[in-house]
């Protein structure tokens, strides 16, 4: 009980929940954002141009990062596939812009590291440079270096509290969704948590080490709390299982056929997988 109140608990968010903050975070505009504290205020104008805000909404509903790493993302993280790839020992060829690269920081799991994303992320992002004004370099908190953060303006970079406080309740609002559900607030952490499932279970899934490599997991044990089978699935597998309908055959078998029930001799030798002499159990 201890441990399991200790381990990770990934919450994911519902899907018809998370299709809506999408879609919100892609849609997102100047009237959406809070004046200052106050809503709609018509006196004064939002704290953050709107390029910085859909910037950081749509890093947060796509690359699958936690608050720290978003916040402590550089200048020029960006980087485009602009040739198509052939994929070494497959021969499949990735389509020039199908993806983009993030250049993720060092974090609390691994050393810096690049990860495919949309290019929606992108596009976001460069919206948002092409924009930002000159600011001076600050210090990064995890390595102590001098760097030129994303989200930064007013030589302030954005806090470590404005995703959860400010940014996602406006998501939730303009969505139409409740900021908590049967799980618990709407937080920062549950978008990673969502991502990597709907990897995990997407109809082309990643495996297990594929989506290490893109959570920046140091071991594959971690990423186990995120690759977490939907129910949607599980009950696919089991109805294509046909564990009722193959102990159905088996009664049918033993009692439709009336073998058993008149006296029969009634057997079958296991000689291993598709041996079988009997012929209900070839199938």
């Amino acid at each position: 009980m201890l441990l399991s109140l200790i381990q990770p608990n990934p919450r994911v968010i519902a899907d018809d929940v998370w299709a809506k903050l999408l879609w919100a975070g892609l849609n997102l505009t100047t009237d959406d954002l809070p004046r200052r504290g106050r809503w709609q205020s018509e006196a004064k104008h939002p704290w953050y141009p709107i390029e910085l805000i859909r910037a950081l909404a749509v890093t947060w509903l796509f690359a699958g990062l936690r608050n720290n790493e978003i916040l402590r993302l550089r200048v020029g993280c960006i980087r485009w596939q602009r040739e198509d790839v052939i994929i070494q020992g497959s021969g499949e060829v990735l389509p020039k812009d199908a993806v983009c690269f993030l250049d993720v920081p060092v974090n609390k799991t691994s050393k810096a590291f690049s990860k495919p994303v949309d290019r929606a992320v992108g596009e976001a992002i460069a919206a948002w440079e092409k924009l930002r004004p000159a600011q001076p370099r600050r210090i990064d908190p995890k390595t102590g270096e001098l760097v030129e953060l994303l989200f930064q303006y007013r030589q302030t970079s954005v806090g470590k509290l404005y995703l959860n406080a400010t940014l996602i309740p406006v998501l939730c609002r303009k969505a139409g969704v409740a900021t908590a559900d049967v799980r618990g607030n709407i937080t920062s952490h549950r978008a990673r948590s969502t991502i990597a499932s709907q990897l995990y279970n997407a109809k082309e899934p990643m495996s297990l080490f594929e989506l290490q490599e893109w959570l920046g997991h140091n071991s594959p044990s971690a990423t186990q709390h995120y690759a977490k089978i939907t129910p949607t699935k599980l009950a696919k597998s089991y109805s294509d299982a046909s564990y009722f309908g193959g102990n159905l055959r088996a009664v049918e078998v033993l009692i439709v056929s009336g073998a058993a029930m008149a006296g029969k001799p009634w057997r079958f030798y296991d000689l291993g997988h598709g041996y079988c002499s009997y012929d209900f159990f070839d199938q």
